[in-house]
């Protein structure tokens, strides 16, 4: 087994597991729910804010085979699965 890092091995799944986030997820979830996905954003910041752990969420609701009805990915999905361990 091999070591991963706290912030890797804890980093949030869905929209409403993101805190302190949320102008970014109603943002993200208003972009999903309208059917109006630009084709690429950017995600900035300082270190640490969770610019990867957004983009990741993004990446697995939009890809999702089955999204839950709060638009949040479904985690069990090939697609969902894959994100998470970063093979997709």
């Amino acid at each position: 087994m091999t070591y991963q890092v706290l912030a890797r091995k804890w980093r949030p799944q869905t929209f409403d597991d993101l805190a302190g986030q949320d102008h970014i997820t109603s943002t993200l979830t208003n972009a999903i729910q309208n059917q109006r996905v630009g084709h690429a954003y950017i995600f900035v910041g300082t270190r640490g804010i969770g610019k990867t752990t957004s983009a990741r969420i993004f990446a697995k609701a939009l890809n999702c085979e089955t999204p839950r009805a709060d638009l949040n990915p479904c985690g069990q999905c090939t697609n969902c699965t894959e994100i998470t361990q970063g093979s997709s």
